[in-house]
Parts: C-alpha cells; structure tokens; sequence
C-alpha cells in the first residue's frame, strides 16, 4: 500500500519580517530551557562523588542519574496539553517555579533515598521542552518553525554548561554547593523569562475541544515512529551527557574536570547545532536529514562499542600481544561527531510534527519527548546493569547500536524506499 509523506514538504516562505516579540519569546525561552536542562542532568556531575560517599554500584548510579529523567518525561504530555490550552508563558513559569525549592533542598540530603525522592521534584525541569516547543513555534510562520524549534531545542546544551560549571564547584566547595547555585540561577532565569516573554491569546487551542480530542491523534501509527527515532536522538544524547563524565574517569583514569570537559565534546554540538538541523530540515524536509542521522549514527556506534582488547597472535618469532582499542582523542572525537549528528536528529523529527500536525504541536511534541525522555531515563540504568553483568564498559553503545538498527530498518521500510532521500523539499 503506498503511503504519501507531508513531513518532507516546506510550504512557500513567506517574506514577512520576524517580530519584536516572536524574537524575545525565543530568546527567553531558550535561556529558560537551557536553565532547566543544566539542572536536569545535575547528577551527572554531582553523582560521581555521591558514588564514592554512598559507595554504589553502576546499576545504582544508573538509577540515581535517571530518576530526574523519570519526571521529565512523564510530565511532557499533560504540560504539552497545557500548553496548548492555557499558553506557554504562564505554564512555563509555574513549572520553573515549582523545580526552585527542591533543587535547594538537594544540597542537604544524606542518603540514597533521599536523592532519589528530591531527584523526583527536580526533574520537573526537564518537562520546560514540551512547554516551550509550542510555544515558541506558533510564533512564528510555518517555513521557518523548524529553525526556530531547533534555536529553542539549543538548550539542550544546558548538559554542557553544567559539564563546565559543576566540576568548578565540586572540586572548590563540594557537591553541595552545586544545587545551592543551581537554584538562584533557576530564580534568576524564571524572572527573565516572566519579564521579557509574551503571551498571544491566538495561539490556544479554542475552549471547544477537548482533552479527549487532544489525545486522539496520538493513535496515529506515524507517532509511534516518531517516539523511536527520537528516544535515540534525544534519550541517547540524555543517556551519555549522565553517562560520559565517570565513562572517562573509569576508562581513562581522568580527573573529574578534564573528563567533564572532554564529555562536554559531546554535550556541547548535541545542543547548540540543533538550529542547524532545523534549517536543513527546512530545506531538505524532515524524512531526509532523519535518515543520514540514523546511518552516522549507526557507524559512530559500531567504532565505538568495540572494547579494549588484547589479544596474541603466535608468529614465527613466537607469542607477540597486540592491543587494539579507541585511544581518548580518537574517543572524543567520534562522540563529538555523535553529538553533531543528534543534534540534527533532534530537530528533524520536531519538524515531522511541525508539518503533521500544526494544530496539535503540544501534545504531540508532548508523548514524543514522553518517549525521547523515557530513552534518557531508561538509558542509563540499562549501562549500568550491563557494565555490572559484563564488566565492559564499551557494552553501552554496543545497547545503543542495537536500537538504531531498529530504528533503520524500521525507517526504510515505512518511508526510505518509497521516496527520495536528499532531494530538496517541494514546496
């Protein structure tokens, strides 16, 4: 049965300028996001010394990284709703609110558990990106959503600054003055964003429809599609910027802050160029760009799952040993080239909803980053059970290679080859 694809097609660009108030919202809003991200992946800085005080195993260090990830997810669809029924502003504020008492009360927890419950509140940030995707599009004309979604979805370099900032504060005053600050950031940015972002009453959903017909569409079966490729775009990238920084101490014996910074190779281009993705996804159409993100991605992940291995070969001369394995430059580089490659991901498949359902974007971006979000939450736990089941740390990306070849094969047989790849998108 031939199916016909709207998500590579970019409607005629228009000539009209950008406004005063579609810029600021943008600006705020990004800043805001990237705020809560920072605070989002928290722990995966501050978990390497609560590891050593708590005296976990990688599986507990796993769950503890991820519990944030489990809120931030699972609150993405009600907040996307909202969004589109009471506005972005508003919604958006309240949530940043809501993170500022707990991320404060993370700085005197004690035991295990203890992280655990608060790690629940403060994963409330991590729902900011189904508020402000909405949000932020609806600003601005369809030809350019793409670019402005993947301007927004730039926060996500949030993971980055905290890569940068955490470390400086654990190695100076300790892991509990990292929460301390995070707070009064948060504060500071939740009154930026209330002062300098817009509301448009225009951009609700009308009063008449329902949280019923909201939720609807999501039995569409292009939205289970959606869900795999970005619980690897995203909940990959969410998964390694938790993961990266003790992958470097244990794997290369580096201190906390040259591992942070050299993880930050990663965490960095997976946020920042997520603009770009959304321009060439403008351009090219979503369906195109998602495609060679699978397949980079796919031999990124191949290289990189392979272990350090020794092995002897009996020659002529007698037994000689050779080692092969990824040195820490070749290392960092194939994640920096990861990293690039989500980061297009990320905004690619925003754009697939965009195009399919411009009426419905919250709650559609909503169980999307629900599924994006679970990936990050889920992720890190299963690194950690096979590092502890293997003792191998390569084993997860060996995880991760697996899942995009499903997300492959997948995509080549719903949409790949029935059309073409690389074309410039019809208007």
């Amino acid at each position: 049965m031939a199916t016909h694809f709207t998500s590579g097609a970019a409607p005629t660009a228009g000539t009209a300028p950008i406004g005063r108030k579609a810029l600021s919202v943008l600006v705020v809003s990004t800043l805001a996001f990237t705020v809560c991200f920072m605070v989002w992946m928290m722990f995966g800085v501050i978990g390497i010394p609560l590891r050593q005080q708590l005296g976990l195993n990688a599986t507990q260090f796993g769950l503890l990284t991820a519990t944030p990830v489990l809120t931030g997810s699972l609150v993405r669809v009600p907040l996307g709703i909202w969004t589109d029924r009471y506005g972005g502003r508003v919604v958006m504020a309240l949530l940043m609110a809501a993170t500022i008492p707990a991320i404060w009360l993370m700085a005197y927890a004690t035991a295990y558990w203890h992280f655990l419950v608060i790690g629940l509140f403060v994963g409330l940030a991590g729902g900011s990106f189904s508020v402000g995707t909405p949000y932020v599009a609806r600003w601005f004309p369809r030809h350019r959503q793409g670019l402005a979604m993947g301007v927004y979805g730039a926060g996500n370099s949030g993971a980055a600054v905290n890569k940068f900032v955490a470390p400086a504060l654990v190695v100076a005053f300790g892991w509990a003055m990292v929460p301390q600050v995070y707070a009064a950031v948060m504060l500071g940015a939740l009154l930026l964003f209330w002062f300098f972002s817009h509301d448009d009453p225009s951009h609700r959903v009308p009063a008449d429809v329902s949280f019923g017909q909201q939720l609807r569409t999501l039995k569409d079966p292009r939205v289970l599609r959606y869900c795999q490729y970005y619980s690897i775009v995203f909940g990959g990238y969410v998964a390694l910027s938790l993961w990266m920084v003790q992958y470097y101490v244990g794997e290369y014996g580096l201190d906390i802050r040259v591992a942070a910074l050299l993880a930050a190779c990663f965490s960095l281009p997976g946020g920042v160029l997520r603009a770009i993705g959304g321009a060439l996804s403008d351009k090219y159409g979503a369906q195109s760009v998602t495609w060679w993100v699978m397949w980079v991605s796919w031999i990124c992940l191949f290289l990189l799952s392979y272990p350090q291995t020794q092995f002897t070969v009996l020659t002529l001369d007698g037994p000689r040993t050779f080692h092969i394995g990824l040195n820490v430059y070749a290392f960092t580089a194939l994640m920096a080239v990861l990293g690039v490659a989500w980061a297009f991901g990320k905004a690619s498949v925003f754009k697939y909803i965009s195009n399919d359902y411009p009426h419905n974007i919250g709650a559609i971006s909503g169980i999307v980053g629900l599924a994006g979000g679970l990936g990050g939450f889920v992720l890190p736990i299963l690194f950690g059970a096979l590092l502890d089941f293997t003792g191998i740390r390569s084993s997860a990306f060996m995880l991760l290679y697996g899942v995009v070849w499903v997300s492959l094969i997948w995509m080549y047989l719903t949409e790949v080859r029935r059309t073409e790849v690389l074309h410039p998108a019809a208007a």
